[in-house]
């Protein structure tokens, strides 16, 4: 064992979680078993999935607004499903799209003066006409009307969002134009995670078929890259490093043991680092940060991880711990970092019915900016228009001086590496096995032109004694048992083709009964939408109503 200590600026780095009367308490999180961060978080608000009945929603809390939250909240409601992802533009803080069950992508913006009911006394209250609902400025299809699980904005490109569907694909979408305009194929299995290189000219993403992928996102198409990734069959999550062209995964081993993997991104052949962490069963969540920090929270777990990547390793820090496992987390953007703290990060921790948020500091007694602890982050500034990104243009993000808010431009991007990604064999699909089954006949071997029936014992030896009846007995059923392979041949012909005509009309009720059934799901989900509906307008009626009621005593006190 080594007798010196790896110097690192971030050793003694430590979680300081807010107390109670610093958190949003009584949030209903949402119970649905589809696996995302469950929150997303930037400077000014938090967005949690919310648990509604019949149709989606989701919540936004503003940062500011710490305590209780009311039993009526006012949500973002605007699909027939529950939500299943949201994101926060990087460029408009109030500004986020949310992924559904409906197949429906929102992009929403958030009001304001919603939240300023919640400060009224019950007289204000009513004459503000009480609490009332948010809804989408736009409604994107999905795609192919089934759900979409993912949703993220381009780090560089402004009003570009990717969004993984049911389908098994990626899209890329022009929000103002409220259209895809790429398409990233080659998926078998449903998508679990996907993330942005730092110029967002790459994606890499992993699914449920174990396999990672990586995209040319101008291009679109098949993948450039396929790797083998993780063996086990619980869900895999992928981060991209920052301005590196590194790749952190996190997954499970075919043994059930939870790892931590890192990439060249150039060169999928096989990881450069494999790390085994436990044996829990919670899913990673990894997250990072341009101090070159990787955290881990898993899904179930108290406590946090957090590693530092140098010369192509990385080296176990330490961790936060806590009693109160969490069911989703994310972090604010650096911007938005309180740097007068030594806050290198801060994260935003799902618990049963709580939002807590966790700061990360670095001790240090220095009262002055510490600029090697806190490199420029990404701005608010986009670097691209929607059509320079979709015409193929690239840039680098443009980054703030955290220390006075000055901005730097970010420069075009330098062409991609090719000596990794060039020499990266193309993806080639997996063998379909032969089927022992075939939809047509085999045809059988017929018999060879001008061949004999086979030669009697008599006709063989004629001067041989003579024996009773031997010719007819042995030539007559040969003849016949040629004819009657030929009639077996036909009449097996004539089966197949029957059953055949049999399958395709089976085939074609099944059909027609799949799309009744279809027809009669979307029936169903939007007469349950109208029932959410229905039951949000009773709830805020209800409401106003326990507020005339309160008027009613103070009056007869009086």
């Amino acid at each position: 064992m080594s007798r010196f200590v790896r110097p690192s600026k971030y050793r003694h780095v430590y979680g300081n979680p807010a107390k109670k009367e610093g958190c949003y308490d009584n949030v209903k999180v949402s119970n649905n078993a589809w696996d995302t961060n469950l929150v997303a978080a930037n400077g000014r608000y938090v967005s949690v999935n919310w648990q509604a009945s019949g149709g989606g929603a989701f919540a936004v809390i503003p940062t500011a607004n710490y305590g209780k939250l009311p039993d009526i909240y006012p949500l973002c409601r605007g699909h027939s499903a529950p939500v299943l992802d949201t994101a926060f533009s990087p460029f408009n803080d109030q500004m986020l799209a949310s992924a559904s069950d409906d197949g429906t992508i929102g992009v929403w913006k958030v009001d304001d003066t919603l939240f300023d009911v919640l400060d009224m006394s019950e007289k204000e209250k009513e004459k503000a006409g009480g609490v009332k609902d948010m809804h989408p400025v736009a409604k994107i299809a999905g795609g192919s009307g089934r759900k979409v699980g993912q949703v993220l904005f381009h780090p560089t490109a402004n009003n570009v969002m990717a969004a993984a569907s049911g389908d098994h694909i990626v899209r890329l979408y022009d929000i103002e134009a409220g259209v895809a305009k790429v398409e990233l194929k080659g998926f078998t299995d449903a998508m679990q995670s996907f993330d942005f290189d730092w110029t967002g000219s790459t994606l890499v993403a992993t699914s449920r078929d174990r396999k990672l992928r990586t995209f040319d996102t101008r291009k679109g198409g098949d993948p450039v890259q396929v790797a083998e990734s993780h063996g086990g069959i619980k869900g895999a999550r992928v981060v991209w490093c920052g301005s590196l062209d590194r790749i952190i995964t996190t997954g499970f081993s075919k043994m059930s043991d939870r790892q931590l993997f890192l990439w060249d991104s150039t060169n999928l052949s096989k990881p450069l680092k494999s790390i085994t962490l436990d044996s829990s069963s919670g899913i990673i969540m990894p997250f990072w940060s341009d101090n070159n920090i990787c955290f881990l929270a898993g899904k179930g777990d108290g406590n946090i991880r957090y590693y530092e990547y140098e010369s192509d390793e990385l080296h176990y820090l330490t961790e936060y711990k806590s009693t109160e496992p969490q069911r989703g987390l994310t972090f604010i953007p650096r911007r938005s970092l309180n740097t007068d703290e030594n806050e290198i990060a801060r994260a935003m921790k799902v618990t049963g019915n709580m939002v807590q948020p966790i700061s990360f500091l670095v001790p240090r007694r220095a009262d002055s900016f510490q600029s090697d602890i806190f490199p420029p982050a990404p701005s608010d500034v986009p670097a691209l228009s929607a059509a320079e990104f979709f015409a193929g243009k690239t840039s680098m993000p443009n980054l703030i001086n955290l220390d006075d808010k000055s901005g730097v431009l970010g420069k075009p991007a330098e062409p991609p590496k090719q000596n990794g990604a060039a020499s990266a064999p193309a993806p080639v699909p997996a063998a379909v096995p032969k089927s022992s089954f075939s939809p047509s006949p085999s045809p059988l071997p017929a018999p060879a032109a001008g061949a004999a029936p086979a030669a009697s014992p008599a006709a063989e030896t004629p001067n041989a004694a003579p024996v009773h009846a031997p010719a007819p007995v042995v030539s007559e059923p040969a003849a016949a048992s040629n004819d009657g392979a030929s009639d077996s041949k036909v009449r097996g012909a004539r089966c197949i083709v029957h059953e055949e005509s049999a399958l395709d009309s089976d085939l074609s009720c099944m059909h027609a009964q799949v799309k009744e059934l279809e027809a009669l799901v979307e029936k169903l989900k939007i007469q349950l939408a109208q029932k959410d509906t229905t039951m949000r307008e009773l709830e805020l009626e209800n409401e106003k109503l326990k507020t005339k009621q309160q008027k009613l005593r103070d009056a007869l006190v009086q």
